[in-house]
């Protein structure tokens, strides 16, 4: 963050995010996410691996990847950075979000770090792009001036909305023509 932005919403947190793509067994692409625990400004929501800058990350990719690693275990050598994606604020609770789109290969376990992550999930491509799969609802939150309309993916029982949400909406048509070449 530039020191201009920085006196302009001294409030921000910068977090970096790694968006993991690997094909399963059957060829078909899936996106990584997990689900945060049930605590905290995000707790139960689904989300991609990542976290908040450190003062040791060197990079945000550096954040990106040690965050990652840290909560579902997949290692830095086991991902390759596919591009930077574009940057995404949070609407209520403050975080600058740099995702970053990578091609994985998928441990044979997932070790997720079980006092954020409840769950890694290994989602197809495909299911999200259903139509019945994406929806849309009327939220409000204490920070918001008025009740707003926000887009949604359904995945299970759950929503995935909110700044993760807009990291994979513009980006799900790319990944549907990928899934769909050989």
């Amino acid at each position: 963050m530039t020191a201009e932005a920085k006196r302009e919403r001294p409030d921000v947190r910068e977090a970096a995010v790694l968006v993991p793509l690997f094909r399963d067994d059957d060829g078909d692409l899936r996106i990584v996410l997990i689900r945060r625990v049930e605590r905290g400004v995000h707790g139960g929501q689904l989300a991609f691996p990542g976290g908040v800058v450190e003062e040791g990350d060197n990079s945000k990719l550096a954040t990106a990847l040690r965050e990652t690693e840290e909560e579902i275990g997949l290692a830095a050598d086991a991902v390759e950075i596919l591009e930077h994606l574009p940057v995404v604020e949070t609407l209520s609770s403050g975080y600058r979000i740099t995702p970053f789109l990578a091609r994985i290969v998928r441990p044979l376990s997932w070790t997720r770090q079980q006092d954020e992550v409840a769950e890694v999930l290994e989602v197809r491509v495909a299911d999200l792009a259903r139509p019945e799969a994406h929806g849309e609802g009327v939220e409000s939150f204490p920070a918001w001036p008025a009740p707003r309309r926000i887009g949604f993916y359904r995945v299970g029982a759950r929503r995935l909305w909110g700044a993760t949400y807009r990291i994979l909406h513009p980006l799900l048509p790319r990944l549907v023509a990928e899934d769909r070449s050989p």
